[in-house]
């Protein structure tokens, strides 16, 4: 199992990898945005320990960094985004009990269901089982023209067991998400953008990193507490009723109608300038 340290110049949590590839998740800073950069090329960005422990670090370091107002996660590398969990990770017999329990302790994806701020995934090559959970955690995803997604679990006798199915259904619905949990079959990014999987693509695979940071610096630019309840309140509305949707709703909004940032929008708006909001 990989050691974390942190990286005292950049002040980013690292997971150290081999001495070739440098940090397995390597947290890079950008104006307001915060960029996750899975970082073993090498083997697609698989995931191994150093993934599952670094990206819920490098998530609570961002969220908490108030410069900092959109995330984005990428993999290093030409080949692709990330290719899944590491079949080189190799584990001894374990019982469903066993398996169970190291799962249950693990459930680092769930990290983004944590983070306040926006998540985008920056997707290009292969985004693959775990790689494309990792994916359907985040709040938008956009992709290269040259990604491909698949989750190829049960061709493997297993199903997914990162949110997969239970994710997948949320975003492109139940009839889609089953016919590509039981075929395995590999969505390019015209299809995923037609069924809804990702939300934008890229004109090309070279200006993908420049779209992205284009888009969340147009999110940056908003107020950071009414994207944060904005996000609050569609994720809830993925599980709460009606109603309690619309409660949930009318009390955001009521938190945050006496807030400066609300203020300052308005006299921005008469005096024909952009707002500088400041999160209060």
């Amino acid at each position: 199992m990989s050691d974390t340290s942190i990286d005292k110049n950049q002040g980013s949590a690292a997971v150290s990898g081999s001495p070739e590839d440098g940090p397995v998740v390597r947290v890079e800073r950008e104006g307001a945005i915060g960029w996750i950069v899975l970082n073993r090329p090498t083997q697609i960005n698989a995931i191994n320990d150093g993934i599952r422990q670094g990206v819920p670090a490098a998530l609570a370091e961002l969220d908490a960094d108030a410069a900092v107002r959109v995330i984005v996660i990428r993999g290093e590398g030409p080949r692709g985004f990330c290719a899944g969990a590491d079949i080189k990770e190799r584990r001894g017999p374990e019982t469903t009990v066993e398996v169970r329990r190291r799962m249950q302790r693990s459930r680092w994806i769930e990290a983004l269901d944590r983070t306040e701020k926006t998540v985008i995934a920056a997707i290009h090559g292969y985004c693959m089982g775990g790689g494309l959970e990792l994916a359907l955690a985040c709040d938008i995803r956009f992709a290269s023209p040259d990604a491909l997604f698949a989750l190829p679990e049960t061709g493997l006798g297993l199903i997914p067991g990162g949110g997969g199915t239970q994710r997948l259904p949320r975003v492109v619905g139940y009839g889609r998400a089953l016919d590509l949990l039981l075929t395995n079959e590999r969505v390019t990014a015209t299809e995923a953008l037609a069924m809804g999987l990702v939300t934008r693509v890229s004109a090309s695979p070279e200006s993908l990193l420049a779209d992205v940071r284009a888009l969340a610096a147009r999110i940056a630019a908003k107020a950071p507490v009414a994207s944060a309840y904005a996000k609050r309140a569609a994720r809830a509305a993925m599980e709460l009723e009606l109603k309690a949707g619309l409660d949930l709703e009318l009390d955001l909004f009521a938190q945050l109608a006496p807030m400066q940032d609300v203020k300052e929008a308005a006299l921005a708006f008469k005096e024909k300038r952009v707002p500088q909001f400041r999160g209060v």
